[in-house]
């Protein structure tokens, strides 16, 4: 296994606090506290864990897609931003920057993502939402030498889950899902990737360092808060 490729997204104390939350997560599921918001979202507690845990172990994996020519490459650092250490990793053969794809991250939001709107035919809306978060996120993405580009973790919380209770009330947890995850990985890494080439990150995750914390937490904690708005279970379209 290749640690160029294969690496956490965070240094292991701020990927603690999410393994944490998952714990406290999964308490409050058994505990039936919980149960009400995902069941809004469309899936039950049991895929609400497995869709949770596949993003924390999908996040220690990078697909890689391309290799941008060198410049000059950061590696084996650590770099704080706002707060969350992310981790630059040791590279030992890659002339230049991997562009790699991250499960956790974007694969699996993704096709939530997809499913989502399919289930409750929220193609407009979800649009709206999706466009509105990503000119958020964009705004306040910051490009972060040897990382690539980086965005604030908890504003995004809250302006996705106003946002996806405005646009409706009845499906404002999948909304806030939909547009909080889709809406970092396009506002902040695709809407960015001019800039990654002059960074010298080692490897340019999309929707791994520098934004996974983001979309793990926008899209979880975004879907909490709406799901508490909303008054009752969506109901599917298909």
């Amino acid at each position: 296994m290749d640690p160029q490729i294969h690496y956490l997204p965070l240094t292991p104390g701020p990927f603690s606090v999410l393994v944490l939350l998952f714990a406290v997560l999964i308490v409050l599921i058994q505990l039936r506290i919980l149960r009400y918001a995902y069941m809004k979202l469309g899936v039950g507690p049991g895929a609400a864990l497995l869709l949770l845990f596949g993003s924390l172990v999908g996040s220690y994996f990078n697909i890689p897609i391309s290799v941008l020519p060198g410049q000059t490459v950061h590696t084996g650092e650590i770099v704080d931003f706002f707060g969350m250490r992310y981790v630059v990793p040791l590279v030992t053969s890659y002339p230049g920057t991997v562009l790699a794809v991250n499960v956790g991250g974007a694969v699996i939001p993704t096709l939530m993502s997809i499913y989502l709107v399919l289930r409750y035919q929220l193609f407009l809306r979800a649009a709206i939402a999706v466009i509105v978060i990503a000119l958020v996120i964009h705004s306040s993405a910051t490009p972060v030498r040897g990382v690539g580009i980086a965005v604030p973790v908890f504003v995004p919380v809250v302006v996705t889950a106003i946002l996806a209770f405005i646009l409706s009330r009845e499906y404002a947890a999948p909304l806030a899902y939909i547009g909080g995850s889709m809406g970092t990985l396009i506002g902040a890494d695709l809407m960015n990737l001019g800039k990654i080439n002059g960074l010298g990150a080692p490897v340019a995750s999309i929707g791994g360092a520098g934004t996974f914390d983001g979309i793990f937490l926008t899209g979880i904690l975004a879907v909490l808060l709406a799901g508490i708005a909303s008054p009752a279970r969506p109901r599917p379209s298909w």
